[in-house]
């Protein structure tokens, strides 16, 4: 054992092969006593613990240094809390533990494979997920937020499967910025196999973790309980497309929990891949966002990381005062107009409609001739009673 493998880190990592993700019996055990104890204790067959010895049997042959040591060769490293590296919003999740069915256990610790430091790297995270069989919007609007979050400074996390996951990973790895993907398998297995390569893209520029030590296979329990993870590491969890049944509507819950934003993007009304996301919306209070923007507005920084005010397109007729609107939209599109019909059509005194005409012309919205005043490119007509008039 090295000076580094504590007894506790020790007992960590061989609890973590032995233990499902997230189950709050131990994870209380560890907090009110000691990895160490509670590992002992697992050993012994505690019946507090592990009334049917599952968790005995599973740990027959299990040794924490030699998992810490066969990491190692791997190139992956493992993080437990209070360490150098370890993500100190993680913490809180300790807090949640007397929650009962609304607690969020944490993990033990974290094994990581990548050149990013950890702590660091999610500093100043969001989380972007969404349904594996995401639609080309999804897609689209997903790798969007990736790169524009990313162009803003900020590390994108996910869970690296296919649809939503990846878009969201591969948009933060085009604008050159960190992206951390959180598996619900050991960090040396290809899941799915075909983001083998995207997993090192992601290794490469930020990291890639797991609560499960190497070798381990991902289950459905497995993937549930590591969407907890992700949604504490990051200030904000974004839904881009969500069926009603849908792992990633248990990351929002996971981010609800632990008071962190959960945001989603709309889609069609007649999409079943958006009705999770209008779930959230219209019945859990999670903020609607469009774009990465929306998103920074939400979790980023009081003031300074506000969003501007949106205001529609503004159009040439939108500064004139009542008078000079009024005699503009009484002129014909197709025909010149003289003061007097002006005057006639819009009951102003003649005065009136030359001091509006004389403005509507120096803001370049009409023309005056010869002929009379015609309408100028400063707007676009509206068909009135077949005619075509001057619009707003």
């Amino acid at each position: 054992m090295s000076a580094v493998d504590t007894p506790e880190r020790t007992a960590r990592a061989a609890l973590s092969a032995v233990v499902e993700p997230g189950v709050t019996a131990i994870m209380r055990r560890v907090e009110a006593q000691s990895a160490a104890r509670t590992w002992a204790a697992v050993r012994d067959g505690d019946d507090g613990l592990d009334r049917n010895e599952t968790l005995r049997r599973r740990a027959d042959g299990v040794d924490g240094a030699a998992l810490l040591r066969h990491a190692e060769r791997l190139g992956v490293r493992y993080v437990c809390p209070g360490e150098p590296g370890w993500p100190p919003q993680l913490d809180v999740m300790a807090d949640t533990l007397d929650a009962g069915a609304d607690a969020v256990p944490p993990p033990l610790g974290l094994w990581v494979r990548g050149e990013a430091e950890l702590g660091a790297a999610v500093h100043s995270a969001v989380a972007v997920v969404g349904s594996r069989a995401a639609t080309r919007y999804g897609e689209r609007v997903s790798a969007d937020l990736g790169s524009d979050l990313a162009g803003a400074g900020w590390t994108v996390v996910s869970g690296a499967a296919f649809g939503v996951d990846a878009a969201a990973h591969r948009g933060a790895l085009a604008l050159g910025g960190t992206t951390v993907a959180v598996l619900a398998c050991g960090v040396d297995v290809a899941y799915p196999r075909g983001h083998a390569a995207l997993l090192g893209r992601v290794a490469e520029s930020g990291a890639v973790l797991s609560e499960l030590p190497p070798g381990m296979r991902p289950t459905r329990s497995r993937f549930i309980a590591r969407n907890r993870v992700i949604a504490a590491l990051t200030r904000g969890t974004v839904v881009v497309e969500a069926a009603l049944r849908s792992g990633a509507l248990s990351t929002a819950t996971w981010a609800d929990r632990l008071c962190r934003e959960v945001l989603a993007v709309p889609g069609p009304v007649t999409s079943a891949l958006s009705s999770g996301c209008h779930f959230l919306v219209r019945d859990k209070g999670a903020t609607m966002v469009t774009d990465a923007t929306d998103v920074l507005d939400a979790v980023g920084r009081l003031g300074a990381d506000a969003a501007p005010t949106r205001v529609g397109e503004r159009r040439p007729l939108d500064g004139l005062r009542p008078t000079p609107r009024d005699v503009r939209e009484a002129m014909d599109a197709a025909e010149p107009s003289t003061v007097e019909g002006l005057a006639a059509a819009t009951g102003l005194p003649a005065q009136i409609v030359m001091r509006a005409l004389t403005e509507l012309a120096a803001a370049g919205l009409v023309d005056g001739d010869g002929d009379g005043w015609r309408l100028s490119g400063g707007g676009v007509g509206t068909r009135v009673g077949g005619r075509t008039r001057g619009g707003t």
